[in-house]
């Protein structure tokens, strides 16, 4: 009996630190275009720029979304299950943009939390024990090119 009441209180507290963890990362988003999966998820068809990347001059602009994805990270490296998370969101962004008649996914930023986060390079994952998530935030338009 004093056995098992211990395994379980053990258990307890590993999962509640477990669920705790909430690592911040901020990582390339080449990495993720560069993905082998990513050139098969996303068609060349809608472009993506990190917020202070040199675009084309947007001829239209079509609004504004968040993409807000998630992934199992359990067993994951955190830059892998984040880069799957990424992936995802920009798989939404480009589905999205299509119906929209967009052919650019601009000033994207990264929003967890509704925090915004601005770089040219990285984008902005959290990681914890069994999950992994990344929000982004980018505006939808039409280049000339």
């Amino acid at each position: 009996m004093k056995k098992t009441l211990a395994l379980s209180m053990l258990a307890l507290l590993l999962a509640g630190q477990a669920h705790a963890r909430d690592t911040e990362l901020h990582l390339p988003f080449e990495d993720v275009l560069n993905m082998p999966e990513a050139k098969d998820k996303l068609d060349g068809s809608v472009k993506f720029y990190l917020a202070g990347q040199k675009t084309p001059a947007i001829t239209e602009q079509l609004g504004e979304d968040v993409s807000n994805r998630k992934t199992n990270g359990f067993g994951k490296a955190d830059d892998v299950a984040c880069r799957w998370a990424a992936l995802s969101a920009l798989m939404a962004f480009q589905n999205k943009a299509r119906s929209l008649g967009a052919n650019a996914v601009y000033d994207i930023v990264s929003y967890y939390k509704k925090n915004e986060t601005r770089s040219s390079t990285t984008y902005e994952c959290h990681a914890g024990a069994m999950v992994a998530g990344v929000a982004l935030k980018g505006r939808y338009g039409k280049t000339a090119n």
